[in-house]
């Protein structure tokens, strides 16, 4: 109890001063002594980092949890939903957000625990003996969480290794009383929904299974400051439409995965914060991306770098004449700067991604290249403007060298506008690393 006081204390006094959301590392030793170089919870220059988010929103009809786990007026009443997944920074220390963003009522939580997936896999329902270890809100077991509002865990001695699965399970004893519910449908993760209290089981035979992930919205681990988070910004390109189910291989895993090998970017969490279908100025398969900002962005824990790849269905999406492709254009652009200039308030570098060719694409492309002539307008903005601090070329690395209109038929996962993993890959590895190496702050960072 006391070691439980003085964490929260120390919470109280400072990481919880600025409600951010966190991303926790690779799960490792579930309890055993850390890996030695992770800072107490009392320890200076120590702070709270997102290592693992996923992008609230709305449940639509489609991706609500499986019969029985939906009824008319609520979900998941009197089950245990269990969850894993994919972590960047470690710690010996860390803590859950739940999310009901868009929930038309109280989430009432029963009880949560964290373990380590057996074999330290995605997607599965087993968990490794004895490294269970109970969550609780301000020492209670429960928590209701209000419609709109999320809650923050007390902090959890869970040690956590980079790049590794964490398993989250959750009973809800009285399930959510709607059918409004929060989650993030393309979590290309299987989840586990059984009947009744199996928090602390093992494993769940005869579970149903779904893959979208529910209420679990971000894992924080507290390290040291020199660890830093890199927030993703996307649509289903970075969300991963077109990856491997349970196998982590979207372009931001990748990218990970090259940073956690080299000793100066070894330090780097990155968040996914990304859903299939998303705009830059309109909602639509969750709020647009200026209006997710804040909440997905700037108020994400110990965030110094944004990367931004997001606009293809702003152009997709809007009418295929002149006048429109004009606007929309424009109105990209003008989401770009506002998007840049909100993240340099806070100190934050901002990456932009080119956007990739749609060609041969239904809807998308049109006949006459209107859209295919917004695309080329926005891109070559971010290429030459120098408005964001780097420029990441994805068309160049995507395209059809013979026809640049279109993706590679090597990465193309068939419909052409999304990636195979192979081309996720390809992504990932045209990244420079060096972007994310800690560096001061140019003098007037922030002015615009």
């Amino acid at each position: 109890m006391n070691r439980r006081s003085s964490i929260i204390s120390l919470i109280a006094a400072g990481a919880l001063a600025v409600t951010v959301a966190a991303v926790p590392q690779a799960l490792g030793a579930g309890g055993a002594p850390g890996p030695g170089d992770a800072p107490g919870p009392r320890e200076a220059n120590a702070h709270w980092v997102s290592t693992w988010t996923s992008m609230p929103q709305l449940t639509e009809p489609s991706n609500m949890p499986p019969a029985p786990f939906t009824r008319a007026d609520s979900v998941m009443t009197d089950t245990t939903l269990r969850q894993t997944v994919h972590v960047s920074a470690g710690g010996d220390h860390i803590r859950l957000r739940f999310s009901n963003a868009f929930g038309a009522a109280a989430l009432p939580i029963t009880k949560v625990s964290v373990a380590l997936p057996l074999d330290g896999k995605a997607g599965t329902g087993a968990i490794r003996a004895g490294s269970t270890h109970e969550v609780t809100f301000q020492g209670r077991s429960s928590v209701s969480v209000p419609v709109g509002a999320q809650a923050v865990s007390d902090p959890l001695d869970f040690t956590l290794e980079p790049g590794s699965n964490l398993t989250a399970t959750v009973y809800l004893a009285t399930g959510q009383a709607t059918t409004s519910i929060t989650s993030h449908p393309g979590s290309r993760t299987t989840s586990y929904l059984k009947t009744g209290d199996h928090v602390a089981d093992a494993d769940l035979p005869g579970a149903a299974t779904t893959d979208h992930w529910y209420f679990l919205s971000g894992v924080e681990v507290w390290s040291r400051s020199a660890t830093s988070a890199a927030v993703v910004l996307g649509d289903s390109l970075t969300d991963g439409r077109g990856s491997t189910t349970n196998m982590n291989d979207r372009w931001p895993d990748r990218l990970l995965k090259r940073l956690e090998d080299r000793p100066g970017t070894a330090q780097t969490a990155l968040v996914n914060q990304a859903a299939g279908g998303n705009r830059l100025l309109n909602d639509g398969l969750g709020p647009n991306g200026l209006a997710r900002l804040d909440r997905d962005v700037l108020a994400q824990s110990g965030v110094d770098r944004l990367l931004v790849f997001e606009g293809v269905n702003d152009i997709g999406t809007a009418d295929a004449t002149p006048a429109a492709q004009k606007q929309v254009a424009a109105d990209v652009i003008a989401a770009y700067e506002q998007i840049i200039t909100r993240a340099h308030t806070l100190g934050i570098r901002v990456y932009g991604a080119t956007l990739t060719p749609f060609g041969a694409n239904s809807p998308y492309d049109d006949p006459d290249g209107y859209r295919e002539e917004a695309r080329q307008t926005v891109n070559a903005w971010i290429r030459t403007s120098g408005r964001f601090d780097s420029v990441l070329d994805f068309d160049k690395v995507a395209r059809d060298p013979l026809n640049p209109r279109q993706l590679r038929a090597s990465m193309d996962v068939g419909d052409h506008l999304h990636l195979n993993p192979s081309g996720y890959q390809a992504l990932a590895d045209s990244v420079p690393t060096r972007l994310f190496r800690p560096a001061p702050l140019p003098s007037g960072f922030g002015y615009n």
